[in-house]
């Protein structure tokens, strides 16, 4: 199983990423990932960083449809790909139903349809094939000249059964968030042989975002998962999923809840050791790929707290160092 890292925060300079980007690209880890941000875009942000000298692999989880037609979504995947010269998964989802009504004017009828075309247009584009898809919510008639550039996979961001089976239907990654081990195994990655079964074709691979911190003396877990994740434990399509998790803290107050999803799985903390040994469960689940995911330390201590963690974490699992064959 890889390890990547995640940008812990929304930049407001490029160069604030670019110890995450020396971090990937000075030691074992896989990728450099960054979330949607509504501050510095993160296509542009990512591909700042390559020109400032640090080539590494990226990933985007997710960047939301609604901001872009899927025209210039793929035009800003092959881009990306060609600044840094290294492979790029691109991760897309139609966010939540608020996001979508807020720039659409109201929210996609049908969530699976959106993304299936979505994918279709983005995904025929960047093979170079003429396209010629008119949707119920995007059309597009149009082909991307050939042009020599590092692979790029699609990525769908996953958090239930409907969404993982279309994902083994059309993505190559499903990227979660938030999602325990023990979910990934019992419900996501059934449900993705499903959809693959279905299209005749592989089951995507599995990348989990994982929110992590490090104890130490003075921390409190709950503060750490609040601090990372209190607007995702508010947000419908999360709560359902979490409730199918089995983690439902709508009568408890809120530290009550964090420390009951870090007792579930949902969030990773403890000593080196600890952490290593609950990482190593997302491996058993089936996860290709874990990201680390910072933001609560990084929210409460800063980026070089985050840094600090970020560090030890990657030296307990063993991806302290690149390997020379890399």
């Amino acid at each position: 199983m890889d390890y990547s890292v995640l940008v812990p925060f929304l930049q407001r300079r490029p160069e604030q990423v670019l110890p995450y980007a020396a971090l990937v690209e000075w030691t074992g880890a896989r990728r450099l990932w960054q979330g949607q941000s509504m501050l510095m875009e993160p296509f542009q942000t990512l591909s700042a960083v390559a020109g400032a000298g640090f080539r590494v692999p990226t990933g985007l989880g997710v960047t939301l449809m609604p901001l872009r037609h899927p025209f210039e979504a793929a035009h800003l995947v092959k881009t990306l790909a060609m600044a840094t010269g290294e492979s790029v998964v691109a991760g897309f989802g139609p966010g939540a139903k608020t996001f979508q009504q807020s720039l659409l004017g109201a929210p996609y009828r049908s969530q699976l349809t959106a993304v299936r075309e979505y994918l279709t247009i983005v995904r025929g584009l960047l093979d170079g094939d003429v396209v010629d898809v008119r949707g119920e919510y995007y059309s597009c008639h149009a082909q991307m000249g050939p042009v020599m550039a590092p692979p790029v996979e699609l990525g769908l961001g996953v958090l239930r059964p409907g969404m993982a089976r279309l994902a083994g239907e059309v993505a190559d990654v499903a990227v979660t968030w938030l999602t325990p081990a023990a979910y990934l195994d019992e419900v996501v990655r059934p449900a993705l042989r499903e959809g693959a079964e279905k299209a005749g074709r592989s089951a995507p691979r599995v990348t989990a975002m994982v929110p992590v911190a490090l104890e130490r003396p003075g921390r409190d877990v709950a503060e750490f998962v609040l601090a990372s994740n209190s607007g995702h434990m508010q947000a419908p399509h999360y709560i359902d999923m979490l409730g199918r998790a089995g983690i439902d803290f709508s009568n408890l107050d809120p530290k009550s809840a964090g420390r009951l999803m870090a007792d579930a799985g949902a969030f990773v903390f403890g000593d080196e050791e600890q952490v290593t040994k609950q990482l190593d469960e997302f491996r058993m689940a089936g996860v290709q790929e874990v990201v680390l995911n910072l933001t609560g330390v990084c929210n409460l201590y800063g980026p070089k707290a985050a840094m600090e963690d970020l560090k030890k974490i990657l030296a307990a699992v063993g991806a302290e160092r690149r390997n020379s064959g890399e």
